[in-house]
């Protein structure tokens, strides 16, 4: 018996709303996803008290056994799913339904595009849960209680899915949630028994909570079927992951990824093994084919879960999984752990640790398998993991030291032997192509792919037909400051340090540098003395074939690109004093060899200097000024400024 009192009529968040409307009006292709959703939140919620009955027995309140009950009411038009888990206070009912408190909203929203199947494509990525039954339903009512809280304290919560909701305080003898929905007019089917049991064999047959349904038997004088008094268990209620691989299908795969990882999309791969050693324990391990809207929130994770014994303890056991492997979906279960284990348990357990170790080893080989053979077994599914995940998984290099080298071989870049944007070149696909007698893998790092594309640092590798990666994320600065070779083959940055070519360039070259050298050293010297504190030294380039100049850092400071990075996001930067290379060979620095007005010299320095950085991608300490020189430069060229001496003028 539920007593009514105190109805509240509040209104739902905005995108609340909005994801309403676009549930019944892009999903209804694939409605029955409902159910599946509605029993997903049952199981969840059954699990959570199993785990808080632990510390809390009276939490079973005499009602030990659990379950989920699925019923339909022809006459009342009307479908209900009902459990005696955990359950939910007036707040959780407030917090869970009429917000979404998840990270990511404003993104999703953002993305949608008007067209229904895309839309419902964004919608699964962000989790449809208990919002699905507007599909198929006008009106939805949700009668809970929470374990250890008295019978007066149950919650009734209804919604025509419109806009608001109302709110009253009942009284519920049991506890747990039931949801009842009043079906829309074309829902007919859903009043059947059999086409109920049908979905929930379909979808939740891996739900290791016991699913029940009255017994049906036809009904020769009605030509129906009647319901009967007793019970019938739909789902088989055994751990998935516990059952050997060669009983279960790719099919029943799939559906259980769709339960643990809250999507409707199936994975791009996944990896069952059961360990045994001195640890022993089972684990179920999906590749999602989409990124969650949340992934760049590394304390906000709903990856991995884990069973103790098939007793479910946690949601995100994030110990069990290192954040830049946080995409990661699915179970693990251990034999030894305790079952009262605790959080702080896990991070300080060795056992903890061992099996982390063991899990990890297995998702790298996984994408290692993706990575490696994509054309013959996978087809291209680990350009997906790339395009999705990429980001996320270079984090490992600087935190996972022990499969550093492994992280390493799954990175991947863009480079000057294909010219476009997209990340596909491996290390091992780089050093394969090196050409005779280069014994560094070079890099270049941008703010954008068209400004690593564009630096003037690669003149010298484009004539020598020297491939270079085109690193344009922002982490990539960071993860080459954590990865200093690969294979043997050092790591070298092109706007770092003395260029050195090693067997690339010949003696005459080496040579030709070297006087170079000394017919500038004069000019290098007063454009170093013009420019002062602002760089550590001024000298001619062989890095350059068509660009008046660029600035170089030294081998062991940081990039000038990652210094701008750091500034951008207000930290404090370590003064450092770039160098400036000229080109020799550059009209305009051999017509400033002979300028002898200083004014007019000194403002040729700074130009350089300036658009130097700008090449760099960089800002100007002074635009005004840099414009004002430039302005005055072009006044002279064309005639109309005071007269500059110009090469054969």
């Amino acid at each position: 018996m539920n007593e009514v009192r105190s109805p509240e009529t509040l209104g739902f968040q905005a995108e609340v709303k909005q994801l309403l409307h676009l549930m019944v009006h892009s999903l209804y292709g694939n409605k029955e996803i409902f159910l599946r959703e509605l029993i997903s939140n049952a199981s969840d919620a059954c699990d959570k008290l199993r785990f808080e009955a632990l510390a809390d027995a009276g939490l079973w309140e005499n009602d030990p056994e659990l379950k989920i009950r699925v019923a339909y009411d022809k006459a009342a038009r009307s479908l209900s799913v009902s459990d005696n888990g955990v359950g939910m206070s007036r707040d959780e009912v407030v917090s869970n339904i009429g917000t979404i408190a998840k990270s990511g909203t404003q993104e999703f929203f953002q993305s949608l595009t008007g067209d229904q199947a895309k839309d419902s494509h964004l919608i699964g990525q962000f989790g449809v849960g208990f919002y699905s039954s507007f599909i198929v339903a006008d009106k939805v009512a949700l009668v809970t209680r929470r374990a250890g809280m008295g019978a007066e304290h149950g919650v009734r919560w209804e919604s025509d899915g419109q806009g608001e909701y109302t709110l009253e305080t009942v009284t519920r003898e049991a506890r747990g949630t039931e949801v009842v929905l009043h079906l829309r007019e074309a829902e007919d089917e859903l009043l059947s028994g059999s086409r109920l049991r049908s979905i929930l064999r379909k979808y939740s047959d891996h739900i290791t909570i016991p699913i029940l349904m009255k017994k049906e038997e036809w009904n020769k004088d009605k030509n129906e079927y009647a319901l009967k008094d007793e019970d019938e268990q739909i789902n088989q209620a055994s751990a998935l992951w516990a059952r050997p691989k060669s009983e279960i299908t790719d099919e029943q795969y799939q559906e259980f990824y769709k339960h643990v990882g809250h999507d409707f999309e199936a994975p791009l791969a996944w990896t069952h093994a059961r360990v045994e050693g001195k640890q022993e324990y089972t684990l179920l391990l999906y590749l999602p084919a989409h990124a969650p809207f949340d992934l760049w929130d590394r304390e906000h994770r709903h990856g991995v879960k884990l069973y103790v014994q098939r007793v479910f303890i946690m949601d995100d056991a994030e110990q069990l999984m290192p954040a830049y492997l946080r995409f990661v979906r699915g179970v693990i279960d251990s034999n030894d752990l305790p079952l009262n284990v605790s959080r702080e348990i896990l991070q300080e357990s060795k056992t903890v640790e061992a099996i982390r170790a063991g899990c990890v080893k297995r998702v790298l080989t996984l994408l290692e398998e993706l990575s490696e053979n994509h054309e013959e077994k996978y087809g291209d599914k680990y350009a997906t993991v790339w395009k999705e995940f990429g980001r996320v998984l270079k984090e490992g290099v600087g935190e996972d030291h022990a499969n550093r080298e492994r992280i390493a071989k799954l990175l991947r870049f863009s480079s000057t032997s294909e010219e476009k944007e997209g990340e596909t070149v491996s290390f091992a696909d780089y050093v394969s192509r090196m050409k005779e007698g280069q014994d560094k893998i070079y890099y270049i790092t941008a703010d954008t792919f068209g400004a690593a594309r564009a630096s003037p640092h690669l003149e010298i590798f484009r004539k020598k037909g020297v491939e270079v990666l085109l690193m344009h994320d922002h982490i990539d600065e960071w993860v080459m400051a954590n990865l200093t070779e690969f294979e043997g083959k050092k790591l070298q940055s092109v706007a770092k340090g003395d260029l050195d070519l090693g067997k690339l360039e010949d003696e005459a070259e080496k040579k030709e540098q070297e006087k170079e050298a000394g017919e500038f050293k004069e000019l290098t010297d007063k454009i170093g003395k013009v420019l002062g504190e602002k760089v550590k030294e001024v000298r001619v380039t062989h890095r350059l074939t068509d660009s008046l100049a660029c600035l170089v850092a030294d081998p062991s400071a940081m990039s000038t690109n990652l210094e701008r990075l750091l500034k951008a996001a207000g930290h404090k930067v370590p003064e450092t004093k770039p160098t400036l290379e000229v080109n020799p060979h550059h009209p305009l620095v051999r017509a400033l060899k002979h300028e002898s007005d200083e004014k007019r010299f000194a403002d040729w320095s700074y130009i350089l200097l300036d658009q130097a950085v700008l090449a760099e991608g960089g800002q100007l300490d002074e635009p005004g000024a840099f414009v004002k020189r430039l302005n005055e430069l072009m006044l002279a060229l064309a005639g109309t400024g005071p007269r500059i001496w110009t090469p054969g003028g």
